[in-house]
This record gives structure tokens, sequence and C-alpha cells, in this order.
């Protein structure tokens, strides 16, 4: 059974449509990404599912739990770490866990098995009793993240887990939320606009656009879908004879003459390096240069959507922008 299903999810803010007509599954036990620039509609549909936001239409399940008449059952069975810091930094990290233990009605002997069993899971026992204004920003992120895991839940939600630590950091964090969902199987939904964080953990990627959802695979078979990696060669003479070759190898998806050699389009390039450049001295063409470019999932959001994400976040600060102004000159009409 998915541990999520969203059927036809809808929000409308005015005539602002942040998420419109969603639906897909996502499985129990894996890392599911939501992928999309700022402003795609990432973190308005995390809060319906997290029952923090009234659907506007449509619903969705989590856990089997109909997130418009069965808040209480699905706020229950799930865990979300926001992307703003929400720890106390007077407190230690055990008593920030006691403390979210408590507001989930745990009892005492409740609490003191599970605090130390969250404190080893997230790597931070041995600082189980120092304040949590000592941490660093990566152990402060771990102990949100074991915070929202306190009270056992089915599902965890992490929404944009990496934002603001450096890139060291960052990684650490990757690998921990990684062992997290091998170790206790718990079904992990990240928001992210970072296509290296969405590549390097996730199973599977939704790609998100203008509160639509304009892909759902794998981030192995998305990229594929462009049709394979990019060998260009530079040669230093006419490649002619090399053209006819590469029509007759099964492995070449395609390729492009270019201003000073030829582009092959191939699945594994790494692995045919060694034959294109076999071919190219077979037919007497001179080599000067080889590039290998595999796909990025940034090359998939530009190939779905025509922007690249720094495009179309820029695209919609200025159009939240214009908005802006024009509720600004509708507001001093009516004081007129």
């Amino acid at each position: 059974m998915d541990a999520i299903r969203v059927d036809g999810l809808t929000k409308e803010f005015g005539t602002v449509t942040a998420v419109d007509d969603l639906s897909f599954g996502v499985e129990s036990g894996e890392i599911f990404g939501l992928l999309g620039p700022n402003g795609a509609g990432k973190s308005t549909l995390i809060n319906m599912l997290v029952t923090l936001l009234d659907a506007t239409s449509g619903t969705a399940y989590v856990n089997g739990h109909d997130i418009n008449d069965e808040t209480g059952a699905v706020r229950d069975s799930l865990g979300i770490v926001f992307q703003e810091p929400a720890v106390d930094e007077e407190l230690t990290g055990a008593e920030n866990l006691a403390f979210h233990a408590r507001m989930y009605g745990k009892g005492r002997a409740e609490r003191e098995r599970r605090i130390p069993d969250v404190l080893d899971l997230v790597d931070l026992a041995e600082e189980a009793d120092d304040p949590v204004e000592s941490y660093s920003g990566g152990m402060q992120r771990r102990l949100e993240i074991g915070r929202g895991l306190m009270h056992e839940p089915e599902v965890l939600f992490l929404d944009e887990p990496t934002t603001g630590l450096d890139a060291r950091t960052r990684r650490d964090t990757w690998e921990y939320i990684q062992r997290l969902n091998e170790q206790s199987n718990v079904t992990i939904v990240i928001t992210t606009h970072y296509m290296d964080e969405a590549d390097f953990l996730c199973e599977r990627v939704a790609i998100m656009d203008h509160g639509e959802i304009v892909a759902v695979d794998t981030p192995e078979a998305l990229k594929d879908s462009l049709g394979g990696d990019v060998v260009t060669l530079g040669l230093e003479n006419a490649g002619r004879e090399l053209f006819a070759r590469l029509d007759e190898q099964p492995w070449v998806r395609e390729y492009t003459e270019t201003d000073d050699g030829v582009a092959v389009t191939m699945a594994h390039g790494d692995r045919r390096v060694a034959d294109l450049v076999r071919l190219a001295d077979e037919a007497g063409a001179a080599i000067a240069s080889v590039d290998l470019r595999k796909p990025s999932l940034e090359n998939v959001f530009l190939s779905l959507t025509g922007s690249t994400f720094t495009e179309r976040e820029a695209d919609d600060a200025d159009r939240q922008a214009d908005d802006a102004g024009n509720r600004a000159a509708e507001a001093a009409e009516v004081a007129e």
C-alpha cells in the first residue's frame, strides 16, 4: 500500500493556483523527492499533506487517513521538519526531544525509552546534555530530524532539509538521511530546489513547476529520457568517414556536427568513449579533445519547461513584485 496517495489535490489563494490538480503516490519505505524552483508549490503541497492548510479541492491519504476528514490521525502518523529552524537553543538536545514527546502525549516511561534511541540514531548521544546553542548547524538539523521521529511516525516530511548548510554539512546530512531510511524504514518525503540533493537521495522524484507535477520517475530514468550521455570530439580534420561509421553503430542514438568536431549522444558514455575514439582512429580523424557530459536533472527541467531553475525563480519574483504593485495601486484607489 502507498504511504501517501494524492488525488486531484488543488490549492487556490484568491486568483492564484498554488497547487493544481495533483495526483501521485509515494511508496511505503521510499525516499521521495519534490523537486522544483522556489515558488513551484512544494511547500504548499507539504502543508496540505500535514493538514496545516485546507485543500481547495481533491484530497490525499497519509497512511490511509484522509487529510480532509481525519486530521488527527494524519498528524499522529507523521513527522515534519520545517525549513526554518524550530529547536529551542536554550534547552539541551535531550530536553528538546522530551518537550516534543510531551506534546504528543508520551508518558515518562516512553520518553525515557525513546530519547536515548533517537539521540543515538541522529549521532548526538554524546551531546545529549549540551545546550543546543553550542551545536553546529548540521547538529541542529539532525536534532530537528530526530525530534520529528520521537513519536515513531510512519512518514517523515523534510522541507528543504539542507538550506543554509555548507557543502560538507549538506553531504553529511544526505548520508545521514539515507542511513535513517535504511535503519528505520520510515517513508521520507523531501522538498528541495537542489538538483544534486534530489539526485543523490531520492529513489523517485516529482518535478514541480507552477503548481503542477510535470514528471515523476527515478532520477536515472528522468535523465535517460533526454537520450543519454553526450561525448564531444574535437577533430583536427574532416570527419566525414567517421560520420558514416557512426551511422552503423547501434549504440549511437544521434550525433551532431559541431564547429570543430562532432557531439555523439549514447547510453553509458563513459563506457563507450574508447569505442568512439577507436572509430575515429579507424576513420583517420585526428582527435584534438574529448569531453563527456552526463545529463542532469537541471537539463531535464529545462527540457520539460523551457526554463532553468534560475530563470523560473527570476520570472516568479518579477510576477510577485508586479502583483504586489497592483495590489498597492488598488488599495490606494480605494483609499481615495
